[in-house]
């Protein structure tokens, strides 16, 4: 397969499309991010990155809080409003739709119509140049219960959005199933 070189991209394939949210000055907020992910297993945490001037990392600097809300294929819309709207502007919950509740930090905004949500107190914020990285440690989380399987959350039923960049700049759903993780390798392993 020939090579085309791009130069230095921030192309990662497929990337989250969360709905980040922060009390700033006493109002709920949330804005899209899709650098974002898993940081840490023991303790629990998560990175996000935000650009300096983001009206949410302000109320994440004040309350030492945030939330990682996942939202579902049928939100793409709302999602993608909170994404191209400051919320210095407007008011992207009342916008929405959204029924924000607190949990057990009191300062990190949750919508009860995203089937997965994430409670996160900041452990480190690093200036990376144009954006700053907050590393959260989930203190709580929260999942709809038509949204679990044996215990656990299904991606089958929470359907979340994935965000393509590049050429697309599109919000897809997960395709079907290829391959059974922690066992479609051992053919291979088998080899060697």
């Amino acid at each position: 397969m020939k090579k085309i070189t791009l130069g230095p991209q921030t192309l990662i394939y497929p990337m989250p499309a969360f709905l980040i949210g922060a009390d700033v000055a006493g109002k709920a907020n949330f804005m899209t991010a899709a650098w974002s992910g898993i940081a840490c297993s023991k303790p629990p945490m998560v990175s996000v990155a935000l650009q300096h001037h983001r009206h949410t990392l302000k109320g994440i600097k004040e309350n030492g809080t945030f939330s990682v809300n996942v939202p579902s294929q049928d939100q793409v819309r709302e999602t993608d409003y909170c994404g191209i709207v400051s919320g210095t502007k407007q008011d992207k919950a009342a916008d929405c739709g959204f029924t924000v509740f607190y949990g057990l930090l009191k300062t990190a905004p949750l919508i009860e119509q995203c089937p997965l949500n994430l409670e996160c107190k900041v452990v480190h914020i690093l200036n990376l140049g144009s954006h700053a990285l907050i590393v959260g440690q989930i203190e709580e989380t929260h999942a709809s219960e038509a949204c679990m399987t044996n215990g656990l959350p299904d991606t089958d039923k929470l359907k979340p959005i994935i965000y393509s960049p590049g050429a697309e700049k599109r919000y897809h759903g997960i395709g079907a199933p290829l391959a059974q993780a922690f066992s479609a390798g051992k053919d291979i392993k088998k080899q060697g």
